[in-house]
């Protein structure tokens, strides 16, 4: 594998990356909770490995030739965004939460966030779709290896963009509880509108 091809994958995965989407939504509202933004990316961070592990192992080939898994992973990781969603726009977060349940908290936020990335079928699809577009079954790395490269590529962009989307989120809006209610419901709007388009997606197609 080349530096080329490794740099042609990264901007196309950076593309991705940058649009905002259920993963932006929920690094916001973790950073709107001050301290758990690191467990939160963490946790979303793992979803892109598992992700990734199952496409290199040739698994996620054999899942997208069978309509019905892919439509259980669609309308589990549909209502899981629903679910949040639902959940921010009733209780919406606000900055400078209670430190005293950090632990605890970032637990349920890295479990929380590896359920919005491990369960969403747009990342998988995502990497199903690319990494063996950028695979070389020429090269001396097996192709697996090569995914595998190519997958850690793309998290390490993950985590630094998101990782700024959530203490960015923290420094603007931490002074301003207002505007921060405001933001963390839009991210559940967010969630909500991504899992709605989720389903309508199964049910008309």
């Amino acid at each position: 594998m080349t530096l080329s091809v490794l740099a042609a994958f990264w901007a196309v995965s950076v593309l991705f990356i940058i649009t905002p989407g259920a993963d932006w939504a929920y690094a916001i509202s973790a950073g709107l909770k001050g301290r758990v933004v690191m467990p939160a990316v963490g946790g979303l961070l793992a979803g892109h490995v598992v992700a990734t592990l199952v496409v290199a192992a040739g698994v996620g080939t054999v899942v997208a030739n069978h309509p019905r898994v892919l439509t259980a992973l669609t309308v589990a990781g549909a209502g899981y965004l629903l679910w949040l969603g639902i959940n921010l726009l009733a209780h919406p977060s606000v900055p400078h939460a209670d430190d005293g349940q950090a632990t605890r908290s970032g637990q349920r936020w890295a479990f929380k966030g590896f359920c919005v990335s491990g369960l969403n079928p747009k990342v998988f699809l995502l990497f199903l779709a690319l990494l063996p577009q950028f695979a070389d079954a020429t090269a001396p790395w097996p192709v697996p290896v090569q995914m595998m490269a190519l997958g850690l590529v793309h998290i390490l962009s993950c985590a630094l963009v998101y990782l700024l989307v959530g203490f960015g989120a923290q420094a603007v809006l931490g002074a301003r509880p207002v505007a921060a209610k405001r933001v963390s419901q839009v991210s559940g709007a967010a969630m909500m509108v991504i899992a709605l388009v989720l389903l309508a997606q199964q049910i008309l197609g």
